[in-house]
């Protein structure tokens, strides 16, 4: 029988913020590490091709932002630093082993295995400890005409920019609400973007209610960075609607323009953007337990405070864990790699509890903000549960909102029996676009709270992956046919 991978200390899933943080400190701690991830670079969505822009002083057109327009808006140095310093320690220590490109597909969380791909071939990874930095995805925006060619999410577009230098051609929108559609336009104005139009759907009443949240004294600095990009981009000529209520998306075979309750406008990109919710599909598949954030209008994994799960090996650091920004996540990420070596047994207890003062430190001032923003920025009904029965609200399986209502009402309690009854949650998403859709919905037409119609439960495995990935390459043969 053939033996497995010899176990690592700690296999952390995700190089954004949270995971470099932490795989810099494990192994600082003298832990050994894997560190997986997707992406061909580190650095995450937020960081996400950072080295390809240092210090490229033509990237901005302006010339006065220095490095790439795409990072506009954002710590682009912080972030240069937390991929050199993991690059550095990549280069000096041989108990940390990065692998890009690689995708998880199965954790079997009591055995400590998690099952991977990397660049077509299945590998197998052993872990005595397993630190999940998934991060965060945006939060679905069903509108009617939302599946046309030329309607993306603002993070679609980000993602086109930072890696491909692209840009909309013509006029384009920003539809929705949140910090990310300010920086966003700054990024393509700075990048040479045409006509940019933001499309703003937050409510008129929302800034009392989020004054009263406090916070703002505390999170100065970031309201600061907030308040600057905002009026580069006014400066920049970008365009602002206020009050969008009825937003849909029209055309024949792409896009072709934007309507809403006493307006339309002439595009061809439209980008939606109503804020981000926490990435729990790996989590939720693993069954740990989970709790409904009223604040962000999410579920989020119930995680202790230093990250750990309800598993005992199993432990969230970054967005994937609540929605606190890249600085949280590097805070979160440091404390979650010092309880592994606590509960490995390379750290007493008050070892680690003294260590873990600054990285404490520099979460609450991350996190000072958060409740102005969740309020000033909470979603609107119609995003949760849109009110047209003709949107499609499941893009895999062309299941629409009327659909899942009728579902509802003939006994269907939540996204599990939706799936059931319409296979809403089926396809290659695995529901990650529609099922925070699909229980509003049925909430709506159940008059039960969103949480109480539950949350879809994903299998494994979480990402598609092909029988050859799984068979491994074929023998060569001694004697060919043919």
């Amino acid at each position: 029988m053939t033996p497995g991978p010899a176990p690592r200390d700690l296999a952390i899933v995700g190089a954004g913020p949270a995971g470099m943080a932490a795989a810099v400190e494990a192994d600082a701690l003298g832990l050994s590490v894997v560190l997986i991830d997707e992406q061909p670079t580190p650095g995450g969505q937020v960081f996400r091709a950072v080295e390809a822009g240092a210090g490229d002083p033509a990237g901005d057109p302006a010339g006065d932002s220095a490095g790439d327009p795409a990072l506009a808006g954002e710590d682009r140095d912080s972030g240069a630093r937390l991929v050199a310093g993991l690059r550095a320690a990549i280069g000096a220590s041989a108990r940390l082993d990065y692998r890009p490109r690689t995708a998880l597909w199965h954790l079997d969380a009591d055995a400590g295995l998690l099952s991977t791909v990397t660049d077509g071939a299945a590998g197998e990874v052993a872990a005595r400890r397993v630190l999940l930095a998934t991060g965060a995805q945006e939060r679905p925006v069903p509108i009617p005409g939302w599946t046309l060619p030329g309607v993306l999410t603002a993070g679609a577009a980000q993602i086109l920019l930072k890696t491909a230098g692209a840009v909309p051609e013509g006029a384009a929108a920003i539809a929705g609400q949140g910090p990310l559609c300010w920086l966003l336009a700054v990024q393509l104005l700075r990048a040479g973007a045409g006509p940019l139009t933001l499309l703003e759907t937050s409510s008129g009443g929302a800034l009392p209610r989020a004054l009263r949240a406090g916070g703002l004294w505390s999170g100065r600095a970031a309201l600061r960075k907030g308040v600057s990009l905002m009026r580069e981009a006014r400066a920049r000529g970008l365009r602002v609607v206020p009050g969008v209520r009825g937003l849909r998306a029209g055309g024949d075979s792409r896009l072709r323009r934007v309507a809403w309750e006493g307006g339309t406008l002439e595009c061809g990109t439209l980008l939606l953007h109503e804020g981000v919710i926490p990435s729990t599909h790996v989590t939720r598949a693993l069954g740990l337990a989970h709790e409904w954030d009223a604040g962000q209008f999410c579920w989020r994994p119930r995680l202790d405070a230093w990250g750990a799960t309800s598993h005992p090996a199993i432990a969230v650091a970054g967005d994937g864990g609540g929605i606190g920004g890249w600085e949280a996540a590097v805070a979160a990420g440091r404390l979650a790699a010092l309880d592994a070596a606590y509960r490995l047994g390379r750290l007493d207890a008050a070892a680690r509890d003294a260590r873990a003062a600054p990285p404490r430190a520099a979460l609450r001032r991350a996190l000072a903000l958060r409740p102005f923003l969740d309020r000033l920025y909470a979603p609107s009904p119609a995003v949760l549960a849109p009110p047209d029965d003709a949107t499609v609200v499941c893009r895999c399986e062309e299941v629409t909102a009327g659909q899942v209502r009728a579902a509802a009402r003939l006994g269907a309690t939540g996204p599990n029996q939706v799936k059931a009854f319409l296979r809403a949650g089926m396809g290659p998403c695995q529901g990650r676009l529609c099922g925070t859709t699909v229980a509003a919905l049925v909430a709506g037409a159940r008059g039960i709270p969103v949480p109480a119609a539950g949350v879809l439960r994903p299998r494994a495995p979480y990402r598609p992956v092909t029988v050859g990935a799984l068979a491994g390459p074929l023998p060569e043969a001694d004697d060919p046919i043919g």
